[in-house]
C-alpha cells in the first residue's frame, strides 16, 4: 500500500497488497511461449515505446496495473491487437490499426 493511503478507502479487492504482482511473476508470464510469437506480439521497440507511454500515464498504479482496465501493462503491451484502454487519452494503438 502506498504511504499515506487509508486502507479502508480502498474498495477494489485487486488493489489489496496480497494481490500485488511482482516483477518476477511478470517476467515468468512473459517467458511463456505465447509471448515469443511474432504473430501475436509486438517487437521489442514497439513494446518499449508502449511501456514508456504507460510509465508516464497517471492511470498507472504501482508500476504495473492500468486502473482504467485493470490489466498488467507489461503483459497487455505485448499483444499486437491491444490498444491503450483509456478512451480520453489513448497512448498507443494496436499494431493492426496502423
Amino acid at each position: 500500500m502506498k504511504p499515506g493511503m487509508d486502507r479502508s478507502a480502498r474498495n477494489c479487492k485487486g488493489c489489496d497488497d496480497s494481490y500485488t504482482v511482482t516483477e518476477a511473476q511478470i517476467q515468468r508470464i512473459l517467458a511463456a511461449p505465447m509471448f515469443q510469437s511474432s504473430e501475436r506480439c509486438v517487437d521489442d521497440e514497439v513494446y518499449a515505446a508502449r511501456l514508456r507511454e504507460c510509465g508516464s500515464c497517471p492511470k498507472l498504479m504501482s508500476g504495473t496495473t492500468c486502473i482504467v482496465c485493470g490489466c498488467i501493462v507489461q503483459i497487455s503491451a505485448k499483444y499486437k491487437e491491444k490498444s491503450c484502454p483509456n478512451p480520453n487519452d489513448v497512448r498507443w494503438r494496436s499494431v493492426a490499426s496502423h
